[in-house]
């Protein structure tokens, strides 16, 4: 693995691009790399994509994406306006060519998302937050914008074991005051193949006490 995808490494990328956020959006953005498998997503995106995030939040893939030449675009939508705006500011620190790369969207709930279609679509800790009624719909939505061959790339936390699932639960309370939702990875697992994928690569991972679900697919 390249050093410049270590937890560490991507730690001290983000560091300066957030210092101007709130100390908790910096918190959040310095201490992701060691919580969660980001560098492991950053090496499944294959070099020079253009990758659309569903729900990029503040956009710290997508930045690092940029920040480590590793996409030709990246293109991020959320509900939320603030995260956006912070997203932006945060593009807006990046060096000329690596900012460039980079678009946000707000689209509120009900609103379209940018249409592609794209060579890699993520979404990262993204479902759990979804209603339980909205999830298959925002799943079919999202892998709808895959090109022909291209990837869909999902994580999200662990529903077993049980104890691994509180302490995802109450990091979401603390941080976004949220109950969250989870969906079986198995579920998750046969909307995309329905919808003429092939899981490509599968790995659970613990990283502290946080466990965590990685899929790829590849369209057909």
């Amino acid at each position: 693995m390249s050093i410049a995808y270590t937890p560490h490494a991507l730690a001290v990328r983000a560091a300066p691009v957030y210092h101007g956020e709130s100390w908790a959006a910096r918190a959040l953005a310095y201490g992701r790399p060691f919580i969660s498998p980001m560098h492991e997503l950053l090496t499944l995106v294959p070099p020079g994509s253009r990758v659309f995030d569903v729900g990029c939040g503040r956009g710290l893939m997508l930045t690092l994406l940029s920040q480590v030449d590793r996409i030709a675009e990246g293109v991020g939508f959320d509900i939320e306006p603030g995260v956006i705006a912070a997203a932006e500011r945060v593009r807006q620190r990046l060096p000329a060519a690596q900012g460039a790369r980079l678009h946000f969207h707000h689209c509120p709930v009900g609103t379209p998302w940018p249409a592609g279609p794209f060579d890699v679509v993520s979404m990262v800790d993204v479902l759990h937050h979804v209603p339980p009624a909205a999830q298959e719909q925002v799943v079919r939505d999202a892998v709808a914008r895959v090109r022909p061959g291209g990837v869909f790339m999902y994580k999200d936390m662990c529903e077993r074991p049980r104890w691994r699932a509180a302490f995802n639960r109450l990091h979401d309370l603390l941080v976004v005051q949220q109950w969250i939702h989870y969906r079986p990875v198995v579920q998750v697992e046969q909307w995309v193949r329905d919808a003429g994928f092939t899981l490509e690569f599968s790995r659970n991972e613990n990283i502290w006490w946080y466990g965590h679900e990685l899929r790829v697919f590849r369209r057909g």
